[in-house]
């Protein structure tokens, strides 16, 4: 005992810590035990996302992935956990997209493997490689704690970055989005995408999650609280500051409304009714119903979710009437639906479309989906690959020209977005000729009561944020709201709800910093990532 004693007081000599011993068993697992720490730690992650939104959980998933890895005996060993801690996070945090195919599981239960694993297999090849990078880079340039911990925050970041651009795009449950749900005061931090958009706030949330695992390491004596303490205080510092300035923008800005009221339309029809003829008549008269529901206030237009309306409307002047019958006074109807091409004969191309009608019956505008799903609405490499998109319909659906503002008289100026195209930062608004709101026509009903809608709608809830707009949604089933230019959520339906909700349309704030530069603000935040990597340059042998 007094040997244990000295040694403990002796200069340079590091004790153990609850933390340090936590840390050196996740580096000493190995075989199943190993992997299978680092699928649950990837689980763990996935729920910081809504509709769980454990953001704390950030906490855990990485320091515990770091501290796993200082066990792998290379640059392949970390390549291989970081693939296998992306695939438990995207298994978890994507199921719901096997939901869709029990639409039509008859048809399509051998997509369903592919749906499980095949995706997520695939997209967890990039923050493995951000995990085999590190560990690469930290053993070539003998990189210190805090060095290590900031590449991987850069490369994991920017991993994400290039998981929604590379092809079509995928940006999906990025790190930042743990603030995008419902964690108590999670809003303020979710202010930052004003500044530095979603990418940013990824980068900050991997870095502050990341940070304690240095208090995995055990401390040199002589020992001190505020040392070790150090890498928390660190943590809270990237977290608070933007949350505090974020609270401090949501404290000066309160809601304010247009004196535009809107109607919002869910009628929630099943996914498994929307495209069966023999319904598509009653759908239609639900639709109706709802819409000329008697209103305490004027209404400007009347908005019907995405693919609401199952006939072509440019060729189909009875309903055409019918939508105009339900149009409020000098006002619209803006629907979701197919549109086929050309205007007679044969329908050679079709579009995932926008229509709004007047009170005559007449199309005023009309906005075509421009990103379309990759196998939901059209077939990558048709000619290659022996079946068809997992959609109705045996023609691929075709792009529109990209993002654009409707104006049309009494209606401020919009720009429609359609289902999943609100997912994609810096792409919602033609910033050349700005709107004053987003409308986001939607249908969540293929994914049910899954985690799909909930991510959908916090992903939404930051693009309004982000451009400074505020943003309607409008869900076949889904969720259904209102979201102010600061994100907060002042009218929203429930899953599954049937029925409509008059609602004042916000007004727009001035433009966003993010809105202005993009994506500049994440780089220089990965720059200044690198900066304590690029300070070990010149002890590199």
């Amino acid at each position: 005992m007094p040997d244990a004693v000295i040694l403990r007081i002796r200069p340079g000599v590091r004790i153990e810590t609850p933390l340090s011993r936590l840390a050196r068993f996740f580096a000493a697992a190995s075989g199943w035990r190993r992997y299978g720490l680092a699928f649950l730690l990837g689980v763990l992650l996935a729920g910081t996302m809504p509709p769980v939104d454990l953001s704390p959980l950030i906490f855990i998933a990485f320091p515990g992935l770091l501290w796993l890895d200082n066990g792998s005996a290379g640059a392949w060993a970390s390549f291989r956990l970081g693939y296998v801690f992306a695939f438990g996070f995207f298994v978890a945090g994507l199921y719901w997209i096997a939901e869709a195919l029990f639409v039509d599981i008859a048809r399509f239960w051998w997509v369903l493997p592919f749906a499980v694993a095949g995706i997520p297999a695939v997209l967890s090849l990039l923050p493995a490689a951000a995990l085999g990078l590190t560990a690469l880079a930290t053993r070539r340039m003998q990189l210190a704690g805090v060095a290590r911990v900031c590449l991987f925050a850069v490369l994991l970041s920017a991993a994400e970055w290039v998981r929604g651009h590379a092809l079509t795009g995928l940006p999906w449950n990025l790190s930042g989005y743990a603030w995008a749900g419902g964690f108590p005061g999670a809003i303020a931090l979710l202010q930052t995408t004003a500044w530095v958009g979603i990418y940013g706030l990824s980068f900050l949330t991997v870095l502050a999650g990341s940070l304690p695992a240095l208090m995995g390491t055990p401390p040199p004596m002589p020992w001190s609280m505020r040392r070790r303490l150090a890498p928390l205080i660190a943590a809270a510092v990237v977290l608070l500051v933007p949350a505090g300035a974020g609270a401090i923008r949501l404290a000066l800005t309160q809601t304010k409304y247009t004196d535009i009221w809107l109607r919002i339309i869910q009628p929630s029809i099943a996914e498994s009714l929307k495209w069966n003829p023999a319904a598509a008549e009653t759908n239609f008269r639900l639709l109706a119903q709802l819409s000329s529901a008697p209103a305490q206030h004027p209404l400007t237009a009347v908005l019907w979710p995405e693919a609401a309306a199952p006939f072509f409307l440019g060729r189909d002047h009875v309903h055409r009437a019918d939508i105009a019958a339900v149009a409020p006074p000098h006002g619209y109807v803006i629907a979701g639906a197919l549109r086929g091409e050309p205007a007679a004969g044969p329908i050679t191309r079709i579009y995932n479309s926008i229509e709004a009608i007047d009170g005559t019956g007449t199309i005023r505008a009309v906005y075509d989906k421009a990103h379309l799903v990759p196998f939901g609405e059209y077939m990558p490499l048709r000619d290659l690959l022996p079946f068809k998109k997992l959609t109705p319909g045996a023609i691929d659906l075709s792009p529109g020209p990209g993002r654009e503002t409707v104006a049309l008289p009494g209606l401020p100026p919009f720009s429609p977005i359609v289902c999943y195209e609100a997912i994609f930062p810096g792409a919602v608004v033609d910033e050349s000729d700005r709107p004053q709101w987003i409308f986001n026509a939607t249908n969540d009903a293929w994914y049910g009561r899954s985690s799909g809608p909930y991510q959908h709608f916090a992903m939404a809830r930051t693009r309004a944020i982000e451009e400074g707009l505020p943003l309607i949604r409008v869900a076949n089933n889904g969720i259904s709201g209102v979201i102010d230019p600061e994100g907060r959520v002042v009218a929203r339906t429930a899953l599954d709800a049937v029925g409509y909700a008059d609602v004042l349309l916000p007004a727009p704030r001035p433009r966003t910093p993010f809105s202005r530069v993009g994506d500049w603000p994440f780089l220089g935040l990965l720059i200044a990532g690198l900066l304590p990597a690029l300070l070990r340059l010149p002890t590199v042998r």
